[in-house]
C-alpha cells in the first residue's frame, strides 16, 4: 500500500546525505558544516534526483535551534547577561548599522529602492544561531569571557531582528498608504512589540525561575529517565512555541531564557547531557535546510554581487565588530574572536528576506544574494576561525596572553600549589555536590573541577578549592595537581568521557585511586553495562559505580575506607578494579 511519507523521507534523505557528505568533508580536513550544507544543496530543487520537502526542513531546523539555544540558556545565567551587556547592547546595535548602511549602498549601486535596500542590508546584519554557537562549542569558549560577550551580542541581534519581523508589515502597508494613521500604527506595534518581549522576559525571571526548576526537580523524583528527558523536551519546545504565540518573540529567544532560568537547578547539567543527541541531530538539518535554498546557477549569474555581499558580511560585519570590541579595552584575541564569530548570517536573514520579497518591499535578486552569502559565509566560517587561530599563534605577543588570562580571571582558577594526598571531583552536579557534602565531615581535602563558571563561583564562595576547566585537558589536571592527589571521582554522566579523563590522569599518576561514575539508560543499557565498564576499567579506572542514586554514597564510602585503612579497596582479584552494579551499593 502506498504511503505518503514526507517527513520521513526528508528527515531519512537529509542526514544520510549529510552524514556521506559529511564524511568526505572530514577525510578531506575541512570541517563537515560544508560536507551539511553541500548534502542540502543536493536535496533540494534547484539539483536533478533526491528533493526533500522544502516546507517541512525549515521546521525540523527550527527544533534545532530551539534545543541548542536551550542549551546555550543551560550554561549562561542573567548575571553573565548583564555582566556583558555594557559591550553586547551598543555592539550589536553598532554593527547591525554598519551592516545596514553597507547593505543600503550596494542595493543603491543596482539600482534598488531605499526601504528594499535597508532590508537587504538588516538581512546581512545578523549572525546565525547555530553557526556561532558551533564554533564556541567546538574550540571550548562557551563558558569564556568572549563566548560571553558573542552570545550576548547575539541575543540582542535577535532582539532586533524580532522587532524588524513584526514592524516590517506595518511599514509596508505605511509606505502604500503614506497617511498620518499608518505612522501611528506603526509607533502602536512598535510599543505593543517592545511590551510583549518585556513581558515574557519579566515572566520567566521572575515566575519561571521558581517554575520550571520545581517542575525538573519533581519530574527527576519519580526515577525515570524516559520522563526526565520528555520534560526537558516539553518545556523547550512549549516556551520556545509560548514566546512566539504569545509574545511575538522568536524560537530562539524562548528558548534561550527557558534554558537561562533552569541554570539555576542542579539538573541543569542532567539536562544538557540529556538533549544534547537531539540537538547535533537537528543542527545537522538546520545546515541541510540551507543548502536546499540554494541556487548554484546564482553564483554564474551575479558573480560580482557574491563578491560584494561577501566582503559585507565577511569583511564590513568582521571589521564593525572589531573596531567596537578593541573599543571597550578587550584584547586583541578577544576582539578577532568575536569578529569571527559574526562573519556570517543565518536563520533571521533566511524569514526577513522571504518576508519582505512577500510584502514586495525587497527585490527577488536581493534574495538570492543573501541565501548565497549565507551558504558561502557559512562554508567559510570555519576557515575563517584556523586562519585565525594560525595567526594568533605566530603574532600574539607575551603582553596580549597577559591581558586575555586577565579578561578571563585565570588568576583565580589555579588551585595553592601546596595542596597534596587530596582527593580529586570533576563534576559539581547533583552527584558531585553530594559527594562533596559528605566528604567535607571527613576533614578529606578537597579539589573540585567544573567547566560551568557559575558553579565554579558557587564552590569560591563556599571556600571550597576549585578550578574552572575542563578535565579532559592536562591543564587543568595539572591545576588540580592531580600528580600528588590520592583519589580522583569523576560523576559526570558521560562514561566514555570519564574514561578519557581517567587515562589522562593515569598517565599523569600511575598511583592515583580513581573511582567512575558509569551512566546508563533505565531501559535499554542497564541490564547489559559489562560493555562500558569493562571498558573504562581499561583506561585507567580502580572502581566503576553503575547505580546513579548511590554514585555519591558509595564513592565517599570508599574513599573514607581506604582513608581509615590506609589502601585502596580491592574487592576482585584484577588488579584491584571493581564494578559496582545497580543496588550493589547500597
Amino acid at each position: 500500500m502506498p504511503h505518503s511519507t514526507p517527513l520521513i523521507t526528508t528527515i531519512v534523505g537529509g542526514l544520510a546525505l549529510a552524514y556521506i557528505l559529511g564524511m568526505i568533508a572530514q577525510r578531506l580536513k575541512i570541517s563537515p558544516l560544508v560536507g551539511y550544507l553541500a548534502a542540502g544543496v543536493l536535496a533540494g530543487p534547484f539539483t536533478p534526483g533526491f528533493v526533500a520537502d522544502t516546507s517541512l526542513a525549515p521546521e525540523l531546523a527550527e527544533i534545532g535551534v530551539i534545543l541548542l539555544m536551550f542549551g546555550v540558556g543551560l550554561h549562561f545565567s542573567l548575571k553573565d547577561l548583564m555582566a556583558v551587556k555594557a559591550i553586547a547592547i551598543p555592539g550589536a546595535i553598532a554593527q547591525i548599522t554598519v551592516a545596514t548602511l553597507l547593505g543600503l549602498g550596494l542595493s543603491t549601486f543596482f539600482g534598488w529602492g531605499l526601504f528594499s535596500g535597508i532590508v537587504f542590508g538588516l538581512c546581512l546584519s545578523t549572525a546565525s544561531t547555530v553557526v556561532l554557537l558551533r564554533a564556541l562549542e567546538e574550540r571550548g569558549l562557551i563558558d569564556s569571557q568572549r563566548g560571553q560577550i558573542a552570545i550576548g551580542w547575539l541575543i540582542v541581534e535577535d532582539l532586533a531582528m524580532v522587532l524588524a519581523l513584526v514592524l516590517l508589515p506595518a511599514i509596508a502597508n505605511m509606505l502604500e498608504s503614506s497617511d498620518q494613521t499608518s505612522i501611528s500604527q506603526l509607533l502602536i506595534n512598535l510599543g505593543i512589540t517592545i511590551g510583549k518581549v518585556v513581558a515574557f522576559i519579566l515572566i520567566m525571571m521572575i515566575v519561571g525561575r521558581k517554575l520550571i526548576p520545581w517542575i525538573l526537580a519533581k519530574t527527576a523524583a519519580t526515577g525515570s529517565r524516559e520522563l526526565f528527558t520528555l520534560c526537558v523536551l516539553a518545556l523547550a519546545l512549549g516556551i520556545a512555541y509560548a514566546a512566539v504565540t504569545l509574545f511575538d518573540a522568536s524560537f530562539a529567544l524562548g528558548a534561550f531564557f527557558a534554558g537561562m532560568v533552569l541554570n539555576e537547578s542542579d539538573l541543569s547539567h542532567r539536562a544538557a547531557q540529556d538533549t544534547l543527541p537531539l540537538r547535533d541531530a537537528f543542527a545537522v538539518l538546520f545546515f541541510v535546510s540551507v543548502g536546499m535554498l540554494f541556487d548554484p546557477m546564482v553564483l554564474i549569474e551575479h558573480p560580482l554581487g557574491i563578491l560584494a555581499t561577501l566582503a559585507i558580511i565577511i569583511i564590513g560585519k568582521s571589521l564593525a565588530a572589531l573596531v567596537l570590541v578593541r573599543m571597550f579595552g578587550h584584547s586583541r584575541r578577544t576582539a578577532l574572536t568575536i569578529s569571527a564569530s559574526l562573519a556570517q548570517i543565518g536563520e533571521f536573514a533566511f524569514i526577513l528576506a522571504g518576508m519582505g520579497v512577500a510584502l514586495n518591499v525587497l527585490e527577488p535578486d536581493a534574495r538570492n544574494l543573501v541565501l548565497a552569502g549565507a551558504l558561502v559565509s557559512i562554508m567559510l566560517n570555519p576557515v575563517l576561525f584556523s586562519l585565525l587561530d594560525r595567526y594568533l599563534a605566530k603574532t600574539e605577543t607575551k603582553e596580549e596572553q597577559e591581558q586575555l588570562q586577565q579578561e578571563e580571571m585565570e588568576e583565580e582558577m589555579p588551585v595553592p600549589v601546596d595542596i597534596c594526598g587530596h582527593a580529586i571531583i570533576v563534576g559539581y552536579g547533583r552527584a558531585g555536590s553530594m559527594l562533596a557534602e559528605k566528604l567535607q565531615p571527613q576533614a578529606i581535602p578537597l579539589v573540585i573541577i567544573e567547566n560551568s563558571r557559575n558553579k565554579f563561583a558557587e564552590l569560591k564562595e563556599k571556600g571550597l578549592n576549585a578550578v574552572l576547566g575542563n578535565a579532559m585537558t592536562k591543564e587543568s589536571l595539572a591545576l588540580a595537581r592531580v600528580d600528588c592527589a590520592k583519589s580522583l571521582l569523576l560523576t559526570i554522566p558521560n562514561g566514555y568521557e570519564a574514561a578519557d579523563i581517567a587515562e589522562t590522569a593515569r598517565k599523569m599518576n600511575p598511583d592515583l585511586n580513581i573511582i567512575v561514575r558509569a551512566h546508563f539508560d533505565d531501559i535499554i543499557v542497564r541490564a547489559n553495562y559489562d560493555e562500558e565498564a569493562s571498558f573504562i576499567l581499561e583506561k585507567g579506572a580502580n572502581h566503576v559505580i553503575i547505580d546513579e542514586d548511590q554514585t555519591a554514597s558509595a564513592m565517599a564510602e570508599m574513599l573514607i575506607q581506604e582513608v581509615e585503612f590506609g589502601c585502596a579497596i580491592d574487592d576482585t582479584p584484577e588488579e584491584g578494579q571493581q564494578i559496582i552494579a545497580p543496588n550493589a551499593a547500597q
